[in-house]
């Protein structure tokens, strides 16, 4: 049996600045997926949905799983460790995509996101020893993007806190899972992201993602939905 999550909360200094980001960056770039051994992810099934309310939020089963409590402690150390790898990921591709939008819009960002995103990972990971990619429930590439066990398990309880009316940049976990230990990070929708990921997008950013996500599931969300999450890990 897994253990319960361990919950960290971000400093509001960070909120700021990553309220925007977070979302922007989740699913909408290939990044290689990476799957503990012995729990390989089960690919997400999903299509996209009119605007959420109170009776379709909710993730469809299989995915809506049960998370049942055990005491568990994550390494304080490794938390403060994971959180700085997760801002220096958004630090990073930030200004990258700050540009991108002022000098050619939405459908510029989608190729900056497609190409530089997981470079900035992929980097990342090279540089820290952690394992670094961000993962949806409804991904814009379903073969990189996808969760395992684990990352469904997460995506879904902060799918519940969001909806409870914590704020997504505040929503986090950490354990240690196996010889793992796992952090992830929640993406929530910003006014911004929904340019490319709400329910009203120009035909233009749609032909866009066509062409680059032909299986693109990652729209119909409203501002503040998780849209998913920036995931790590590190053998101990």
């Amino acid at each position: 049996m897994m253990g319960a999550f361990t919950t960290f909360m971000i400093q509001p200094a960070q909120t700021c600045r990553a309220a925007i980001i977070l979302a922007l960056l989740a699913g909408c770039t290939p990044t290689e997926n990476t799957v503990t051994p012995g729990t390989a992810g089960a690919p997400i099934v999903g299509t996209n949905v009119p605007p959420p309310t109170a009776s379709n939020t909710e993730v469809p089963p299989p995915y809506a799983l049960t998370i049942e409590p055990m005491p568990v402690s994550a390494p304080p150390e490794l938390v403060v460790e994971a959180n700085r790898i997760t801002q220096r990921f958004i630090g990073t591709l930030l200004p990258t995509l700050q540009l991108a939008i002022a000098s050619g819009g939405p459908v510029h960002a989608i190729d900056v996101c497609a190409v530089q995103a997981p470079q900035i990972a992929q980097q990342l990971s090279e540089d820290t020893g952690w394992n670094v990619r961000r993962v949806s429930l409804k991904a814009r590439n379903s073969s990189t993007a996808t969760p395992d066990a684990w990352e469904i398990m997460a995506l879904n309880m902060f799918d519940e806190r969001q909806r409870g009316g914590q704020e997504g940049v505040n929503i986090n976990v950490a354990e240690i899972v196996g010889r793992e230990f796992r952090y992830m990070q929640a993406q929530p929708a910003a006014p911004l992201c929904l340019t490319c990921h709400g329910t009203d997008i120009e035909p233009d950013v749609r032909s866009a993602l066509e062409q680059r996500y032909p299986d693109d599931m990652a729209t119909g969300y409203f501002q503040g939905q998780i849209r998913g999450a920036i995931t790590l890990r590190k053998d101990i």
